[in-house]
């Protein structure tokens, strides 16, 4: 298997623009932090369902720190070097220590004049194809009921999904196993 670290591909969006959805590096943290402070209240409350000022350290090194076998990050960057910017990223964490395989937990952020150009389902496609590598099994996410182009994210992901509804927050499972002939 290929080092995973070092993945990075170019992808047009729908309209055109070339990003780079790259494996999250060590020293991204400030990238991170620059690209959270940009974020939209709407966007925050949408990722973390509920308002947050700032990403903390802890955040910061969890999201950096990943071992690309358990958990995974990715983003999605414009311009090179140090002039590279954070417009999105997506991740999976193992849900359980003991069990990292079993399933992991979802999440996406993506900066607004950048939604609904395609991003989100780039670093879907992506993710499924490391945790198929890695041997996961499931990805879970809780999405808000409002998050429609995030459900529909998940349900054109082309995985077999299950969904149950608690309040105003849809827990979705996708299976990554293959499905029998």
């Amino acid at each position: 298997m290929k080092n995973l670290q070092n993945f990075a591909v170019k992808e047009t969006l729908k309209d055109g623009a070339e990003v780079t959805i790259r494996a999250v590096r060590p020293d991204d943290g400030e990238r991170i932090h620059k690209a959270f402070r940009r974020l939209a209240p709407e966007t925050v409350h949408n990722r973390f369902m509920g308002y947050k000022r700032d990403v903390s350290d802890a955040e910061l090194k969890h999201i950096t720190g990943v071992d690309f076998r358990r958990d995974v990050a990715l983003l999605v960057t414009i311009g090179s070097g140090k002039d590279e910017t954070v417009e999105g990223g997506a991740s999976y964490f193992a849900l359980d220590p003991d069990a990292p395989y079993d399933s992991a937990e979802l999440a996406f952020t993506v900066e607004e004049d950048f939604q609904g150009r395609g991003i989100a389902s780039s670093l879907m496609r992506h993710l499924i194809w490391f945790a198929r590598q890695n041997g996961l099994r499931q990805f879970e996410a809780d999405v808000l009921i409002s998050n429609l182009p995030m459900l529909a994210v998940f349900r054109d992901s082309g995985l077999p999904m299950t969904i149950e509804q608690d309040g105003d927050t849809m827990h979705v499972a996708l299976s990554l196993q293959p499905e029998p002939d």
